[in-house]
């Protein structure tokens, strides 16, 4: 019931003030019966009454000049109080709800001074000396002085109360946009990483089969005995990009998917099953490792590995180049992955140092676990790729060697 009654004075403004002015008048008309000085004179009776009806009536502008109408009824509130009658709440009720709308809207300074100056012009009209009522002046003066107050201080304490629930209301609302941005943030994130995966994995396995099929067309008239291997080969090109991608795109599938594939990301360790591959695409690819080899984390891992690959393919793609050196240098703090080639640098294909989506690629997923990544020609001829990745810490739980001490002994 409270919510429609809200609802309907929000809808119909005027006719609530209407309804309160009435009602005030009546209030007012019945005190000055009641605490009338000379009850038997009419005409003091409707100076009064005429009185309290302007101070009624200035309420009804109290939402465009509440200032004003403040000053209108507390001036017929005196008025009143010099006439004979007594300042009793039902006398000053006009003046007092147009100080509670004040303070409802008004900064509380204002409030404050308005409160100060009605205490101060209504305080003195009880000692005029036509009140004749047997009313000690110091319960006249404090009366009329807590009425003018206790409006105020509950409109006051009413607007406080909207300006937290408002606060509430907006941290809540705040809260909300956050979270919802840091959703959206991570599934653009979520986003680029798979794009990311794609484009490895599309442009490694799509480049090593044109080199495979290339080298099969070369060698077909020369030595045929070749061919069938190397087909062989593309063929197990094609069937790892095909499983690769089907990993890849799982993860665009819902959780409760049943069929979700479940194949582990590739790692450093599948770099002989990378370099055989391109073996049989034309290009000889050796590794060399220096350094205990840590074992690292899935991210890390799977960064290192597709780093050779983007590597290895612009090799294949761009480069004139018969080998390629692949060197894994792992050290307490960093593992530093170097891929070199013999190629011409003067190849028309061959991209310019930091040039070319493969090395964008490269870059970003070295930037993405805190290393970096260089990548320019060699002054001894052919190409070089450098990037040195962070490793945490021996002893850091996050470590995933670090489950006995016995472990760091014998790294």
């Amino acid at each position: 019931m409270i919510t429609s009654w809200r609802q309907y004075a929000d809808s119909h403004p005027r006719t609530v003030d209407v309804s309160v002015a009435l009602l005030l008048f009546v209030s007012t008309v019945t005190a000055t019966v009641i605490t009338s000085s000379d009850p038997t004179s009419l005409t003091l009776w409707w100076t009064a009454a005429l009185v309290e009806a302007v101070g009624c009536a200035a309420l009804l502008w109290h939402r465009s000049h509440p200032r004003t109408v403040v000053v209108i009824t507390v001036l017929c509130a005196g008025a009143g109080g010099l006439l004979g009658f007594l300042l009793s709440p039902l006398l000053m009720a006009p003046a007092m709800v147009a100080l509670y709308w004040l303070a409802l809207g008004a900064d509380r300074r204002t409030a404050r001074v308005h409160c100060l100056v009605a205490i101060v012009l209504l305080v003195p009209t009880t000692l005029v000396p036509a009140h004749s009522h047997h009313i000690p002046l110091v319960f006249k003066t404090v009366n009329v002085a807590f009425s003018v107050a206790l409006p105020v201080l509950l409109g006051t304490a009413v607007q406080l109360r909207r300006a937290y629930f408002g606060e509430v209301l907006a941290r809540a609302e705040y809260a909300e946009r956050t979270r919802e941005e840091e959703a959206r943030h991570r599934v653009a994130e979520e986003r680029m990483r798979i794009a990311r995966e794609l484009h490895d994995v599309v442009a490694h396995h799509l480049a090593l089969a044109n080199a495979q099929a290339g080298t099969a067309a070369h060698l077909a008239r020369t030595q045929p005995d070749q061919v069938q291997r190397i087909l062989t080969d593309l063929a197990g090109t094609t069937s790892s990009a095909l499983r690769e991608l089907k990993a890849t795109v799982g993860l665009l599938r819902q959780t409760n998917d049943a069929d979700a594939p479940l194949e582990p990301s590739p790692g450093l360790g599948q770099l002989s099953d990378l370099t055989a591959a391109f073996t049989s695409a034309g290009l000889r690819v050796t590794v060399t490792t220096e350094g205990v080899p840590h074992r690292l984390s899935p991210v890390l891992d799977l960064t290192a590995f597709r780093i050779v690959q983007e590597a290895l393919t612009n090799v294949t793609k761009h480069a004139a180049a018969h080998t390629a050196h692949v060197r894994l240098v792992h050290s307490p703090a960093l593992l530093t992955i170097s891929v070199t080639d013999d190629g011409e640098g003067t190849a028309p294909t061959a991209p310019a140092p930091g040039h070319g989506f493969g090395l964008i690629g490269m870059r970003e997923r070295a930037h993405s676990v805190g290393g970096r990544l260089r990548a320019g020609h060699r002054p001894e001829g052919g190409f070089e790729v450098t990037a040195e990745l962070p490793l945490p810490p021996r002893n850091s739980p996050t470590h995933p060697g670090h489950t006995e001490p016995e472990e760091d002994r014998d790294s």
